[in-house]
């Protein structure tokens, strides 16, 4: 069973490739979703798979790749999705 979790995660995230390594990690640790940048210069995620698979994206999100510096993450359900196929970086 999948559930979803929507995160949105401040810092100096912008411009330092955390898209791409977002959706190099989820699809390392096989779950869906979508990654996108939101104008307040934070970063959304929607993360949907078993709890173990989004928890392990949950906290990676905290590290990010190696030029992010991430302030928080705030994550909450996200119910009443449809579960997507794939993992998506949004323009």
């Amino acid at each position: 069973m999948s559930f979803c979790e929507k995160c949105i995660v401040t810092g100096l995230v912008q411009g330092v490739f955390y898209r791409d390594s977002t959706k190099q990690q989820a699809e390392k640790l096989g779950v869906t979703g979508y990654v996108k940048n939101i104008p307040e210069g934070h970063v959304e995620v929607l993360i949907c798979g078993t709890p173990e698979a989004v928890g392990h994206m949950k906290a990676w999100l905290w590290d990010g790749p190696e030029q992010a510096h991430v302030s928080n993450v705030k994550c909450e359900l996200f119910e009443d999705q449809e579960v997507p196929a794939g993992f998506d970086v949004v323009f």
